[in-house]
């Protein structure tokens, strides 16, 4: 066992004043249970231990402070009995390094100071363009020269936009985020803030809630990395300077009553940075089932691979490729023996119908994965002639991907999306209630030129899901309510098609407007026994006027 899994479960199970074994005495080979007693647990910075961690669709700052690392933790169960973790400052809460069988159970997590802060509206002024509101929560903030700063133990943030909140806690109805560029900041009173220059817009009315926040997202709440067999049960996460959950390079993954959710009773309107959940180069079965995701900055569930780019064509059999998003890079892509594909990136096409089996691969630009951007890879036949650095095309690892059962879960009154997939294995999507998610409830996606996330479904049904008023707003991607919408930007020149084999049936959806279904470059669609139910919550406002709109589709069944 590591160094420093034992000096973190010391320092944790000491805080918690539990009777637990020390840590050092644990033998992590053998299965083991660790129960603490119901309590509420301070982790502060001083008891954290510093990690070089590469978290995919993070910012790639480094080093991290983590509260509780376990690395080549194996046959281990913490059940944490009810318990509440509170941590203060910017702390990466709980990283799992390659471990085995390892269950996660009923605790907590949260911030005692979230890097997110929201402003009760209390006045508009649209004649002076001002408005003023209460900060909640209260106190570590600062007025500096006009403007606002937010502080914690260990940083100092200026926030830069804002998300618009309803007094029902459902993001506002046709209003994104927007900047939040106040021309001038004044404290009335402690934690009472005048803001000049927003008052004028028909943005804010009064008792809406203004949730202010930067783009940064360093940690999510919990990182796993290169595992196997990992169960998280009644986890719950209240909030996160990033997603709630975010795993990579592991096979099976079970949550079960998981939840990115508001504390019971609290005041908050928001929880997470960015994503609920966050998967990303996985294997096996990912299995989300009895969860509640809410409030999130961002979508509830996000299942991709990464593509690198191809940027030199080496042999016949190598070439060089590089991850290509700020967000994403530094940690492995493949291994001997993985099975890729190329894709062209213009049109999103595979390249020669084929795959390859990777004999060799090695960082160039660092001694290990660990940090790298570029490697070298090597195959173990003659890759096609089209493949070149010249030609602007991608690699797919087709062994790093996942399939997905997403049943029973509630994903309410968040921005942007609700579920997003980008696996060719397959997809049951099923039993969920989608409510008030901001944007499309639905999107099956696949980029190889922004955020490079892979890649296209071959096998994906959406059955016996309740749709209540998804679409509010419009954002990237929110054709419709479910979007297949798939990045391609020469659409006219493909002649393949990018997503296959879709089945939507026996949902509900409840909606004010028309857009149902959206589908680009897909072929085998099925549309039946489904029940659209209009209503006049909102009124409707969407630019697509069509309930089934389709681009570049083949084989398309639709039945009412």
């Amino acid at each position: 066992m590591k160094i420093h899994y034992a000096i973190l479960m010391c320092c944790a199970l000491v805080a918690c004043k539990t009777s637990v074994t020390h840590p050092s005495k644990i033998d992590t080979q053998q299965h083991k249970r660790f129960s603490l007693k119901k309590d509420t647990y301070n982790f502060h910075l001083s008891e954290t231990c510093e990690k070089e961690l590469y978290i995919s669709n993070h910012d790639q700052t480094n080093p991290k402070k983590v509260a509780l690392y376990l690395e080549n933790a194996h046959n281990v169960v913490i059940d944490g009995n009810g318990s509440d973790f509170v941590f203060h400052g910017t702390i990466l809460p709980i990283v799992l390094n390659h471990c085995t069988n390892v269950t996660l159970k009923n605790f907590s997590i949260d911030f005692a100071i979230p890097h997110m802060r929201q402003l009760h509206i209390t006045e508009v002024d649209s004649l002076n363009n001002t408005i003023v509101g209460k900060l909640f929560p209260e106190g570590n903030y600062k007025v500096r020269d006009g403007k606002l700063l937010f502080y914690g133990e260990d940083y100092e943030d200026i926030p830069v936009s804002g998300i618009f909140f309803a007094p029902n806690k459902r993001l506002t109805y046709q209003r994104v985020e927007l900047p939040f560029e106040p021309t001038n900041v004044k404290e009335l009173a402690p934690n009472v803030l005048q803001i000049e220059g927003m008052g004028a817009k028909p943005y804010l009315k009064k008792d809406e809630r203004l949730v202010l926040r930067n783009y940064l997202r360093p940690t999510p709440a919990i990182f796993i990395t290169d595992s196997k067999n990992i169960k998280l049960e009644n986890v719950k996460v209240h909030n996160a300077y990033g997603m709630g959950l975010l795993a990579q390079l592991t096979k099976n993954i079970s949550l079960k009553g998981f939840e990115v959710a508001i504390k019971q009773g609290s005041e908050r309107f928001f929880t997470t940075q960015a994503d609920a959940t966050h998967f990303s180069g996985c294997s096996g079965t990912i299995r989300s089932e009895k969860g509640l995701y809410e409030g999130m900055a961002d979508d509830a569930i996000n299942v991709h691979g990464t593509y690198l780019k191809v940027i030199e064509r080496l042999s016949s059999h190598s070439i060089k490729a590089r991850y290509m998003h700020p967000q994403s890079w530094g940690f492995s892509w493949g291994k001997a023996g993985d099975e890729v594909q190329f894709v062209a990136a213009e049109t999103m096409e595979t390249i020669g119908d084929k795959t390859y089996r990777i004999e060799a691969i090695k960082a160039t630009d660092s001694a290990t994965d660990k940090g790298a951007k570029t490697f070298e890879i090597r195959f173990s036949e003659k890759i096609s002639d089209e493949i070149s650095g010249q030609l602007n095309c991608g690699i797919e690892n087709l062994t790093l991907t996942p399939k997905v059962i997403f049943s029973h879960n509630i994903i309410r009154n968040n921005r942007a999306r609700g579920a997003l997939f980008s696996t060719p294995k397959k997809v049951i999507c099923s039993h969920n209630l989608f409510d008030h998610t901001h944007g499309a409830a639905i999107l099956l996606c696949g980029d190889c030129n922004g955020w490079y996330e892979t890649g296209a479904c071959r096998d994906v049904t959406i059955a016996h899901n309740r749709f209540v008023n998804a679409l509010t707003a419009n954002y990237q991607f929110t054709n419709a309510i479910i979007s297949i919408y798939p990045e391609i930007p020469n659409l006219e020149q493909q002649k393949k098609y990018f997503h296959s084999n879709i089945r939507i049936k026996n949902n509900i959806f409840e909606t004010f407007d028309e857009p149902i279904l959206y589908a680009k470059s897909v072929e085998n669609v099925i549309y039946k026994n489904n029940t659209i139910i209009k209503n006049h919550d909102f009124k409707p406002f969407h630019w697509n006027k069509e309930r089934f709109k389709l681009e570049r589709t083949k084989n398309v069944k639709i039945q009412d």
